[in-house]
């Protein structure tokens, strides 16, 4: 038997259905060779093609498929047998990671609070580990405010007992406790009833906030934190729960919080009285945000609506966890795309690019004034933090940073370049585009909805949920570029190839979706479904 006809023989283990989905759209290629913005197909001779890669790796290779200076990195590295596996040991070259990205967010903050520094190995394990040092952050200011409250019920009681003070009628009242002429036994009822009550508060699970359209990762946790419902609500029962708000719409954020707020209760004694007093209790453990949202469709952050968030933010003392995982590392032109329309983290999570398109590795990093120590022991990764991705990422970093941080100049010039293609063809077809958002090497081109179609293969596709990916099956086939939707709004096709990214390769790509967009027009949905059968 021969290797095709034996490959082809296999069944298929791996995800079987998902490769179903990809040959139904025509998207279920092998590529063979990667390099630079582009991948590599072979055609049924054997002899490959060269493909245009506008996916980049979900933001993954703003640098390029194997940039020269970090494939040879790496293979030095290797060579060198830098130690992959020494956990619970000394990691300088980590500790040289975080100092540089601390020097670089400094520099765009304008501010040099340091930010301590957790790794991992992919995006949604950032966002685990953010969420995570969030509760443990409110756990331990919940169990100072109890600390506070029990002093409070001590010294109502002291001030009783000695005869200093005596039960207020207004306190017994609103806690349904009758007075009684025994002043111990009125506020022993009064502390009683104060417990219960704090008891139930305290052993509720936290709240998370986040954005309509937001996605912060697929684990157990992170899924939580997802707006879209199809991932989210299969596992709802797993995680603590989110409160979705829409984008721009400082209402809501304060209806949120009217809605969900609560307060502890305890007693205080002022004037020979003891009365009830009330404590701000931590409901929400924090406030997830893209700056730019991936998945959502490419959708940006206002500043103004940034602003709203922080301030919001810091009048209930919830943190705000920046999530730039998909954003951030220069795909807009600055690290952390949030510096731009000056939102500011507690957290940020940093992963795709940090690793060059080579290493699996993220960062959480918590500004010092949240910091807890004890979160580096109950947490831990076994890849993470280790010698040969924390090399990576520190190569990254010097690549971004050279010469003055040409890199984030070019993604900002290559991502005009690309927004001029896209707002072309919005002008052209108004009836097919309805909008194009992004910013840098991070752009999505929204189609209008389809589902009214007067093509039955347009209904179709619309109707299955694959809109997107059948466009993007169309452009593979006919026009050797590679790009897919938005994962939460498939009408949106999303761009975000690598700073090399070359004007023939938009050419290409102008010329692709110039045809999809006549084709739509034409309502020749047999035409763009062709590539999948």
């Amino acid at each position: 038997m021969t290797q095709t006809s034996a490959a082809a023989a296999e069944r298929e283990l791996a995800e079987p259905y998902l490769r179903q989905v990809l040959d139904t759209a025509g998207l279920a290629v092998e590529y063979v060779r990667a390099e630079g913005n582009t991948l590599y197909v072979r055609d049924d001779d054997g002899a490959e093609f060269p493909v245009a890669d506008f996916a980049g790796g979900y933001g993954s290779v703003l640098l390029g498929h194997h940039h020269p200076e970090i494939t040879a990195y790496a293979r030095q590295l290797l060579a060198e047998h830098t130690p992959i596996h020494a956990q619970f040991s000394r990691h300088p070259y980590a500790n040289r990671l975080a100092a540089e990205l601390n020097r670089i967010i400094a520099r765009e903050l304008a501010d040099d609070e340091p930010y301590y520094a957790i790794f991992g190995n992919s995006g949604a394990e950032a966002v685990e580990a953010a969420v995570k040092h969030a509760e443990l952050d409110r756990g331990m200011r919940v169990s100072e405010l109890l600390g506070s409250v029990d002093a409070g019920l001590a010294a109502a009681r002291a001030a009783v007992a000695d005869g200093s003070a005596t039960v207020h009628g207004e306190a017994a009242a609103r806690l349904g406790v009758a007075l009684a002429a025994d002043g111990d036994e009125a506020v022993r009822l009064l502390e009683a009833a104060i417990r219960r009550r704090n008891d139930e508060i305290v052993a509720s699970p936290p709240l998370f906030l986040a954005l309509e359209g937001g996605f912060h990762g697929k684990l157990a946790g992170s899924v939580q934190l997802t707006h879209n419902e199809g991932y989210r609500l299969p596992f709802k029962s797993l995680a603590a729960q989110a409160r979705f708000v829409p984008q721009d719409s400082p209402e809501d954020l304060n209806a949120v919080h009217a809605r969900e707020r609560r307060v502890l209760l305890g007693l205080t004694t002022e004037n020979g009285s003891v009365t009830v007093t009330e404590h701000e209790f931590p409901v929400f453990c924090a406030f997830l945000v893209e700056p730019v949202q991936g998945e959502g469709g490419i959708r940006v952050l206002s500043r103004a609506f940034a602003r709203e968030i922080q301030e919001f933010c810091a009048r209930i003392d919830c943190p705000v966890v920046v999530d730039e995982i998909q954003s951030g590392m220069g795909r807009t032109g600055a690290l952390l795309a949030s510096s731009r329309i000056g939102l500011r983290g507690d957290y940020y999570t940093l992963a795709k690019t940090l690793g060059g398109g080579i290493a699996k590795a993220s960062v959480m990093l918590v500004r010092e004034k949240r910091y807890r120590r004890d979160f580096e022991i109950v947490h831990s990764s076994t890849f993470a933090k280790d010698s040969f991705s924390s090399h990576i990422a520190l190569k990254v970093l010097e690549l971004l940073e050279r010469d003055g941080g040409a890199a984030y100049r070019r993604a900002e010039e290559r991502g005009a370049a690309l927004r001029s293609k896209l707002d072309a063809l919005r002008a052209e077809f108004p009836d097919v585009v309805a909008d194009v958002r992004g910013h840098g090497l991070m752009q999505g081109l929204e189609f209008h909805d389809q589902s009214e179609a007067s093509s039955p293969e347009l209904r179709q596709i619309a109707a299955s949920g694959l809109f997107g990916y059948f466009l993007a099956g169309h452009l593979l086939r006919r026009h050797r570029v590679r790009t897919f939707p938005t994962a939460s709004a498939v009408g949106t096709l999303r761009f975000e190839p690598s700073i090399y990214v070359t004007d023939s390769e938009l050419g290409q790509l102008y010329a692709g979706l110039h045809d999809v967009c006549t084709l739509l027009r034409k309502q020749a949905g047999d035409e763009l479904t062709a590539a999948g059968r």
